[in-house]
Formats: structure tokens, sequence, C-alpha cells
């Protein structure tokens, strides 16, 4: 009994075994396809930096903090929404006959939606004396949708690209059995200053920056697809 049991395992994994190796050495073509477009920006996150000097007459973080709200909200920028606090701190600075002066210091970070309101940000707050203005990062908020998109033309120029090889051959194409996507994003990073200081003071009778887009952003899919022929 028990031999015939034994007989009746390896039998089975005998019969398990030729048809996975059946499916894997079956006729097929393996072809790789790509898909890509350009998107422009429309989320533009800057980095905002107030403090108080070390001078006499240092202005307030208070009041500088005031004159940047009132630069945004003229630019109808919501505060509420796309301003946010990053970072505070105070420093102790000792002086002579052992005062102390304290030293504050806040770091937000603005989200706008163009390259225009960029730039009317920067002069707006330079104008005020804010000109510690950072770009962090752009990125384009409809992107999960793109993806899907592209994922799509990226299989169909896959199989197109498949039938094309296999119709000279008067070979037919079977189903898809094996895919593997890709994808790729190249957002613009840059965490230099958008305008240098020494500029702004140059061009200081410019009262709104000229029409102009950041970087585009390139997104591509990629996709690898295994077609039975039969």
């Amino acid at each position: 009994m028990k031999k015939i049991a034994f007989l009746l395992i390896i039998t089975f994994c005998g019969a398990s075994f030729a048809q996975t190796k059946n499916f894997i050495d079956q006729p097929y073509l393996e072809t790789t396809a790509k898909v890509d477009t350009l998107v422009t920006p429309d989320q533009i996150y800057l980095s905002i930096y107030i403090h108080e000097g070390e001078d006499r007459n240092k202005t307030s973080l208070e009041k500088q903090e005031r004159k940047m709200a009132v630069v945004l909200e003229n630019l109808g920028i919501d505060l509420q929404e796309q301003l946010k606090l990053d970072n505070l701190a105070s420093n102790y600075k000792k002086y002579f006959l052992k005062r102390k002066n304290v030293l504050k210091s806040k770091s937000y970070t603005l989200e706008i939606f163009d390259a225009m309101t960029a730039g009317n940000v920067l002069i707006g707050l330079e104008a005020e004396g804010i000109s510690n203005v950072r770009l962090i990062k752009t990125a384009y908020s409809k992107i999960e949708a793109l993806k899907l998109e592209l994922k799509s033309k990226a299989i169909l120029k896959a199989k197109a690209q498949a039938e094309a090889l296999t119709k000279p051959l008067n070979q037919h194409l079977g189903k898809a059995i094996y895919i593997n996507d890709k994808y790729f994003s190249r957002p613009y990073f840059n965490t230099t200053q958008l305008m240098a200081r020494a500029d702004y003071a140059m061009e200081k009778t410019m009262e709104t920056p000229i029409d102009i887009e950041f970087s585009k952003i390139k997104v591509e899919s990629e996709v690898s697809v295994r077609f039975a022929i039969n």
C-alpha cells in the first residue's frame, strides 16, 4: 500500500513539473515599449526663512512675519491652506556686561501653483527686506492618473510591436503570459535661491516678472511583455 502511494506521488509531481516546463518552454515573443510625456508643474514649493538680525535697529520677527502675510495675501494666496510653518528657533547671544539678546527665526513652506506667482512672491518679499527664499521642488498634482494612462499606452505599443514582428512570419500572437512595468519621473529639484539679491537690486524698477514657466517634468512608463505565439 505504501509503495502504491509513493508511486502516485512521484507520478503527480512528474506531471506537475511537465506542465510548468511546458508553460515556460512554449514559443513566445518578448517586447519592450516606452512612452513618455512632459507636463508643466502645477505645485511649486518655496522655502521662506525670516530671522532677526543682531544690529541695534533689528526688525522684530513678528513685524517681518506680518509684512510677509500682507505680501502673500495681496497676491491672492490662502495663508491657511498654502503656508505652513516648518521650524522656529531662538538663539541666545551673550554681550558685554552679561546681557543676553534673543534672536528668533522661523522657516515656512509656501505652496503656489504657477511660475508667475512665484516671481511675484519673490519680488514682493524682497521689497519688504525678506530675501531668503528658495525653491524646494516642483510637482504635478495629477501624476497618478497620468501614470495609469501612460502604462495603458505602453502596453498597447508593446502589443503593436509584437504583432508587427509576427505578421510577416504568418504566425499569430497569443495571450500575454508575462508583464513587467516600470515608471520614471524626473521632477525638477533645486535648493538654490530663485534670484540672487544682487540681481534683484539691478532690477528694482521691474514691477512684474516675465511670463515664463518652470522646467517641465518628464514622466515615462516602460513595459516588458511576453506574448505566446500560436
